[in-house]
């Protein structure tokens, strides 16, 4: 072991829900942390979140996360501004979290880095995701689509089995597509009939928030359509880049492999949150990281 001072228990990369969910429980278990944050947690864009439980009235995402800072920070749970530049994993299987200028030692990682959804190209995006006229999840907020009129936008069809989840709670549901709609096959036909669901062929040539609670799309074709909320089905971009280079077991998206501790195939490499494969939701990736946690405040007691 050659870096040493201040030997930490455990680096925590990411600050959402699922970086200072762990850093709470490893502050209570007394363990020596720090958590590095890049102040870039998806908390942050979510507007209001009613199906985090325990507010029935719901809770904005950003108040969220500084409920769980202010939760940390009493334990000692410090808490570093910064991006990770390069994780490094030692030959006694240690790491070294490097970030600009500063670098910590640490026995074990968590990653909580997430991942990042892939935006429709327009300009008042930001606006739109604000107002709820523009969403990424309908696993969360599926139930706030009720009784509107929705359009799912993907790539081909890849919008195929969120327009056919969507279709439960809303009124009318479209399939868009930001490229040419391929054929679909009997059985696909037959789902989206099925369910009532309309397609649309004609990519989409642009779109615009109007600024209250509509969006309106341009087709290629020429005809424009209108909305109450548009759900995104673009994907997500997976930031475990930093533990594939590490050798990290993922599958084609990206999304890490991980066993039933939170560990991944690199041995004292644990992951939570989006950024493993599974359900995207707040309360699972607070899940993974007690179970992550708890794993390496056991593992630390055994070599004793």
């Amino acid at each position: 072991m050659s870096f040493d001072p201040d030997l930490r228990d455990c680096a925590i990369i990411g600050g959402g829900a699922a970086g200072l969910t762990a850093a709470i429980y490893l502050a209570r278990f007394r363990r020596r942390i720090v958590v590095i944050d890049s102040n870039a947690s998806r908390l942050l864009s979510i507007p209001t979140s009613h199906n985090y439980p325990g507010f029935a009235n719901g809770i904005h995402g950003e108040e969220l996360l500084t409920r769980l800072r202010s939760h940390a920070e009493p334990y000692g749970a410090r808490r570093i501004s910064g991006t990770v530049d390069r994780l490094e994993r030692l030959d006694d299987g240690s790491f070294i979290v490097r970030c600009a200028e500063r670098q910590w030692h640490a026995r074990h990682v968590i990653l909580a880095t997430g991942v990042m959804d892939v935006e429709p190209d327009f300009s008042d995006v930001k606006r739109a995701v604000a107002a709820g006229c523009v969403r990424y999840c309908p696993v969360c907020d599926g139930f706030e689509a009720s009784g509107k009129q929705v359009a799912v936008i993907g790539r081909g069809k890849d919008g195929l089995g969120e327009a056919l989840f969507v279709k439960h709670f809303a009124r009318t549901v479209s399939l868009l597509t930001l490229d040419d709609m391929p054929g679909l096959n009997e059985e696909e036909l037959a789902r989206l009939r099925g369910a009532g669901v309309q397609m649309v062929r004609a990519p989409v040539a642009g779109m615009r928030f109007d600024g209250a609670d509509a969006m309106h799309i341009a087709l290629r074709d020429e005809r424009k359509l209108d909305f109450d909320v548009v759900y995104v089905a673009l994907g997500t971009l997976v930031n475990s880049g930093m533990a594939q280079v590490l050798g990290a077991q993922c599958n084609e998206h990206g999304d890490l492999i991980v066993d039933a501790h939170q560990q991944t195939s690199v041995d004292g490499l644990y992951a939570a949150g989006d950024i493993v494969k599974g359900l995207n939701q707040i309360t699972v990736a607070m899940g993974h990281a007690a179970v992550a946690a708890t794993a390496i405040h056991n593992r630390l007691l055994q070599s004793l």
